[in-house]
């Protein structure tokens, strides 16, 4: 039996990181978190691509070009969709959902979603810098889980 036991070396990786505009607070707290973590793990400093777009729609976009030029490892989507009085959250929330789990399984490169969906502020800040990290956890993970298959 062979087992794939886990594993978070970042070495020698090449990750693209998309993060949204809008709620640009939260989304800063994701993204420090995040790089601050893929260095922990090994990520060099320049094999991290960061690219911003406006808001969480378009971020499978993004996502899709980076996972189909062939040059990363990984992707991780960071952003922040929070509940406002209109039915707009709900689209929003599904369609990024929808849209960025439709890359990583057309193109099969791992993609890391941490596009937050909470009720308020408050809940984003609690957990921006958790789920940033976490982000970068997966990525590399899952980039290491696909190479070893």
């Amino acid at each position: 039996m062979r087992e794939i036991k886990q594993n978070l070396n970042g070495e020698g990786m090449q990750i693209g990181v998309v993060v949204s505009r809008f709620n640009s607070n939260i989304c800063d707290g994701l993204l420090s978190a995040c790089k601050s973590e893929l260095l922990k793990l090994g990520v060099a400093d320049e094999a991290i691509t960061i690219a911003t777009v406006p808001g969480a729609l378009e971020t499978p976009l993004l996502l899709q070009h980076m996972a189909l030029s062939e040059r990363f490892d990984a992707l991780i989507a960071l952003g922040a969709i929070i509940r406002g009085e209109t039915y707009h959250f709900e689209v929003v929330a599904n369609e990024s959902a929808r849209g960025i789990s439709e890359v990583q399984l057309n193109t099969g490169v791992p993609v890391a979603n941490a596009v937050l969906t909470t009720e308020d502020d408050e809940q984003a800040v609690a957990r921006m810098h958790i789920k940033g990290a976490e982000a970068a956890q997966v990525a590399v993970e899952m980039a290491n889980l696909v190479k070893s298959l």
